[in-house]
């Protein structure tokens, strides 16, 4: 009788300590944030028009979550022409880009070589 008892008792101490951590939990205020009483919101800067609201604070800038482009290249483009595309260092010219008719003119047969 005595063991029913503390099974019991520990029973309802459970039940009341788990009550206890769901008020605790559900007591949070959702709503509109504000300066606490007797402070107001940052000043207006300078170059802004209007003075930005808590939320306005809040929100952050559209670089820190920049919108994500899969797409490589949709079609082929001749590159443009880069003033900081220098020859090498040693002084050597620089290649040559090959032209659509460069390409289709040149073979990649090593075909039989005939001495001279």
């Amino acid at each position: 009788m005595v063991r029913a008892l503390k099974a019991r008792q520990r029973l309802v101490k459970r039940l009341a300590l788990a009550a206890a951590l769901i008020m605790l939990a559900g007591c949070g205020r959702l709503g509109d944030l504000r300066p606490p009483p007797g402070q107001a919101l940052p000043v207006k800067p300078k170059m802004a028009v209007v003075t930005p609201s808590a939320s306005d604070l809040l929100t952050g800038p559209p670089y820190a979550r920049p919108e994500r482009v899969d797409e490589i290249q949709s079609r082929n483009r001749e590159r443009s022409v880069d003033r900081f595309d220098l020859p090498p260092p040693d002084g050597s010219a620089a290649p040559v880009a090959e032209t659509d008719q460069a390409a289709e003119a040149r073979t990649d047969n090593s075909g039989p070589a005939t001495p001279r």
